[in-house]
């Protein structure tokens, strides 16, 4: 366990004394800004009447133990408290201040988390085997602290909840509505139709411009005749525009339909046609044409083919119950006997209610869900399928369903902390790990008590489940902004030197911003896996690319469209980890111009953790300072811009991070110049370390600074993982999480593991009042 890995800390010696030992720090290293009249920042640490007073105000305090410990005071040039007075001042300040015990911490409030649109796909789907459209049918969520798992955000409206009942009834009618054999539908996805020999394209992504056969081979074990459906989207603007093309549906030579598209709004353009298929592999093809071009400055167009279903026999001659079928009527159709049939409807209701609420039901519930699927199976014209789907139905719009509610094990003890019960443990470790509700395994573990005993070897396991991708895309995706790379608006010809925005977009196209994303996400994905060190993320000398984006990086010898990890040569410009990935890049930039207040924040916010105070209001446009004169680099620009006394505080920390990545532009391609002159992309930290470029900046932030980037991933994940932010009596939680960090070399498994072991993951409080301010 985490407080077994660093026993060093867990017993805390007796706080030493203010007015001897802290007081006269606090006189020599901080009273210059903010003390004897002095109050840098709004901040004076002398100006209380009382001790009392002073050790009161946990806001302020908490913000002198965050500089502290990343050592922005004092400011670099000031004098420098010693490593052992630096942790004195720490400690006492988690002792005496927050009153913190390291052995049992605070696990803070726990606000009742409604289920967020990746999270009810996902239990959808794992429940039922139904992919819903959750973007659909129900509004975005709203995000705290980056990101949308944050219970304090996850509100629940009456028009809200209207979607959520009407959800429940399309999903479950979708289920089990037609309960009796049916002609069987097999789909696949666009990505299984491929362009060419080399099969380097898919249906996935056919633009508009280019002549292009997408082929498949579907294998019939029943032949007959056969309805094709294609379903597609049109992509590649926002705005309408005059491109079209002509799509085709084809089965073998025979072509089953055609139809003219153009921009479209819509979703999904479905394309039916019928085909009579052999026993046997039968090919079939969409063909794409171009047919008018856009006008000067229109975007141009791609097909993205969703899916295609082939229904059939359509004589009926083969009949088969739909796969979904079987996920809620597991032993078949119900058997003819009354007992038989009541037995089986709660055998039903049980093992769904089980699963959906991610805890046993009680019998009461059982009972009443029993009562209503009996009453509307008894109706006429209704049928024992008709009765469970109302019963399941009434699970999925339950309280239960929707909110990750969890049992109080002492509602009437406020000042006592308690271990949360195991299954509450599975709900918080698959939401964690996998978006969903727990599994099979996980809840048998949890119903024999033994899930605690078990928690890494179901790390581990679930790390390494298809499903886990899941936590890399919804984590990184927010935390890192991968989730934007394919979706922000880049001026790319300007970039490229391409005046015509057609060749714009194929060079810097949706699949390279795709490739871009996924580079990112399978590093991430790579050290979790292999429990490689989190410095890679900083300094890895490899990555992972697919040819289209080895190219646009300028590396050679990567062929096909797989991405795959690649050994990066000597000389590349990448090894900076995901501070060089062209993810990063894109989505720290602006439409028109690299952007070092971005790049500067990413690095606060995401890699340090000190993210920089709101800026004031009427901040004069960065454009503005191009008046000074023409051409002006980057870096000339800022400089005029500092000079504005609004400016220039904060942009002393940005800007120097920001700067660095001056040789990278807006699409994330590597340049020597910026307006005609030679990039200078050095700078200096504010806690006084210097660099040459962003290579070395990286090497600066995983080596000085890396119990920095520790405490930031370590907080990101556990804000991440708990569904609240971090407060001042999380302190302990994660530096116990850092220094399991560095007693690993970084071994990104710790943090996980440091997390689902913590306190605020595994306990909670009786009340909402802070354990640690309680008399």
């Amino acid at each position: 366990m985490l407080s077994m890995a660093i026993g060093a800390r867990a017993a805390r010696p007796p706080n030493p004394p203010y007015e001897k030992q802290i007081l006269p720090m606090l006189e020599e290293y901080c009273y210059d800004c903010h003390g004897d009249g002095a109050k840098k920042g709004d901040l004076a640490l002398d100006k209380y009447t009382s001790l009392k007073e002073h050790l009161g105000d946990t806001e302020l305090w908490y913000t002198v133990w965050k500089n502290v410990a990343s050592q922005m005071m004092p400011p670099a040039g000031k004098p420098q408290p010693s490593i052992a007075d630096r942790d004195k001042l720490l400690r006492w300040i988690e002792g005496a201040v927050f009153n913190v015990d390291p052995a049992n911490p605070d696990p803070g409030r726990v606000t009742i988390r409604r289920l967020n649109r990746e999270e009810y796909r996902n239990t959808i789907l794992d429940l039922l085997g139904v992919q819903f459209d959750v973007d659909e049918a129900f509004p975005a969520d709203d995000t705290g602290y980056g990101f949308d798992t944050i219970g304090d955000v996850l509100n629940i409206s009456p028009l809200l909840m209207e979607k959520y009942i009407a959800a429940a009834e399309e999903i479950v009618g979708g289920a089990i509505e037609d309960a009796a054999p049916r002609v069987p539908t097999r789909s696949v996805t666009g990505e299984q139709f491929h362009v060419g020999d080399e099969k380097k394209q898919t249906a996935k992504l056919l633009p508009f411009a280019e002549s292009a056969s997408a082929n498949y081979v579907h294998r019939v074990d029943h032949p007959g005749r056969y309805r094709i459906i294609l379903e597609m989207r049109v992509t590649g603007s926002n705005d309408a525009t005059s491109h079209t093309a002509k799509v085709s549906l084809r089965a073998g030579d025979k072509t089953l339909e055609s139809t003219n598209v153009g921009w479209d709004y819509r979703k999904s353009i479905k394309l039916l046609g019928e085909a009579n298929f052999q026993k046997g592999d039968n090919p079939v093809s969409i063909d794409i044409e171009p047919g008018k071009p856009p006008l000067e400055n229109e975007n141009y167009l791609n097909l993205n083919v969703t899916s295609v279903g082939f229904q059939g026999p359509l004589d009926g001659s083969y009949l088969e119950y739909p796969p979904q079928y079987f996920r809620v009527f597991f032993d078949g159709p119900p058997p003819a006997e009354a007992h038989a049939r009541s037995a089986y409807q709660q055998k039903i209701l049980r093992h769904f209610a089980d699963r959906a609420f991610r805890r046993p039901i009680d019998e009461a519930t059982l009972v009443r869900l029993a009562a209503l699927a009996d009453s509307v199976g008894r109706q006429p014209g209704m049928t024992f399928e008709r009765g469970i789907g109302h019963a399941l139905t009434a699970i999925l719009a339950s309280p239960r369903f929707l909110f990750r509610a969890e049992v109080q094990p002492e509602p009437n003890n406020p000042g006592k902390i308690v271990p949360i019960d195991e299954f509450a443990l599975a709900s918080r470790l698959s939401y964690f790990l996998w978006s969903s509700l727990p599994d099979d395994d996980l809840l048998k573990l949890a119903g024999e008590g033994r899930l605690r005993a078990n928690l890494r070897a179901q790390v581990d396991r679930m790390i390494a489940d298809p499903r886990g991708h899941r936590f890399v895309s919804n984590f990184v995706g927010q935390w890192l902004e991968t989730r934007d790379v394919e979706g922000i608006n880049i001026d790319a010809g300007r970039f490229l030197g391409v005046k015509d925005l057609g060749k714009a977009q194929k060079i810097f196209s949706l699949r390279l911003r795709h490739a871009m994303r996924e580079e990112t996400e399978m590093l991430f994905t790579y050290l979790l896996k292999e429990n490689r060190s989190a410095l890679d993320l900083l300094t890895a000398d490899y990555t992972f690319l697919n040819e289209p984006l080895a190219a646009f990086y300028g590396i050679p010898d990567v062929k096909g469209n797989e991405m795959r990890k690649v050994a990066l040569p000597p000389d590349s410009h990448r090894t900076a980890g995901i501070l060089t990935h062209g993810s990063t890049l894109v989505v720290t930039s602006n439409p028109t111009r690299t952007s070092p207040v971005k790049r500067g924040l990413f690095i606060l916010d995401n890699i340090l953790g000190t993210p920089a105070p709101p800026a004031p209001p009427n901040v004069p446009d960065l454009e503005k300072s191009k008046s000074h004169g023409k051409n002006l680099t980057m870096r000339e620009l800022m400089v005029i811009h500092r000079e504005k006394p609004l400016c220039a505080s904060c942009h002393a920390r940005m800007d120097p991070l920001g700067l660095a990545f001056e040789n990278f532009n807006p699409i994330g391609a590597y340049r020597d110049t910026d307006e005609g002159k030679p990039i200078d992309a050095a700078g200096q930290l504010i806690t006084g370390e210097k660099f040459k470029d962003v290579s070395e900046l990286a090497h600066v932030l995983a080596t000085s600074r890396k119990d920095d980037f520790y405490r930031c991933l370590s907080g990101k994940l556990l804000t991440y993982a708990i569904g609240r932010g971090l407060e001042y009596y999380d302190t302990v939680t994660v530096e116990q999480i850092v220094a399991a960090l560095n007693a690993s070399d970084g071994a990104m498994r710790s943090v996980i593991y440091g997390i689902v072991e913590s306190a605020p993951f595994q306990k909670r409080r009786g009340d909402g009042t802070p354990v640690a301010t309680r008399n």
